[in-house]
């Protein structure tokens, strides 16, 4: 079989590699998820919720959010949302920190991401070497002889396929990384967009004396 062939030919390291691959499709799979879910509904969703804080419709507004507490910007309007009499400024506060809090989440996995791209090609090009040792070992100085130059030969070619498969798990992953790192900064922007946007509309009704008390959960 191809897999048998492969493992034979790329030497011990197949197996770290295997197991980098494996573990890189389970964290892509998982967050391309996660980014599906948030980039199909938040929009809408922020949408509604700041149409209904716009036309003094609060309750409603804090209803919304509740049923969509899995996407992030919904948890963050709702920690400012919920304080009870906050002035403008603390308001702000609550929506930076709990957006901050929410970064571990958005940057989940994106180290084990970048350290499957570094070590990849590495534990490839380690297969290669060691498959060049093994095969250069097996030929006696002097000896040039056809059979012995056709086994290092094809030794040689061997070997590649350690290199050859430490870089299509590297590339594969880097893909992915880079398009989920991507999302993270299209979604830090839009925090900061929809979090300025929330936090006018408080301080308009602030101003205006306004007086609005968090309902408990």
């Amino acid at each position: 079989m191809v897999i048998d062939y492969l493992f034979e030919a790329g030497g011990l390291v197949m197996l770290p590699l295997l197991g980098f691959s494996i573990l890189a499709l389970a964290l892509i799979i998982e967050r391309s998820t996660f980014w599906f879910r948030i980039n199909r509904r938040q929009t809408r969703v922020v949408r509604d919720v700041l149409n209904l804080y716009r036309h003094n419709n609060v309750v409603g507004a804090m209803s919304k959010l509740q049923k969509n507490t899995d996407l992030p910007i919904s948890r963050i309007f709702l920690a400012a949302l919920e304080l009870e009499e906050a002035t403008p400024e603390e308001f702000r506060l609550a929506l930076e920190s709990e957006a901050q809090a929410e970064i571990p989440l958005l940057k989940r996995f994106n180290s084990v991401f970048e350290t499957i791209v570094s070590l990849a090609p590495l534990l490839g090009l380690l297969g290669t070497i060691l498959g060049l040792i093994s095969s250069f070992a097996s030929l006696k100085i002097g000896d040039v002889s056809g059979s012995k130059t056709t086994a290092v030969s094809a030794g040689i070619s061997e070997a590649l396929v350690a290199t050859a498969t430490g870089l299509i798990v590297a590339i594969f992953t880097v893909f992915f990384a880079n398009a989920f790192r991507a999302f993270y900064q299209r979604q830090l922007a839009q925090i900061q967009q929809y979090g300025g946007q929330l936090e006018l509309l408080y301080r308009r009704r602030y101003e205006r004396g306004d007086k609005y008390y968090a309902p408990t959960r």
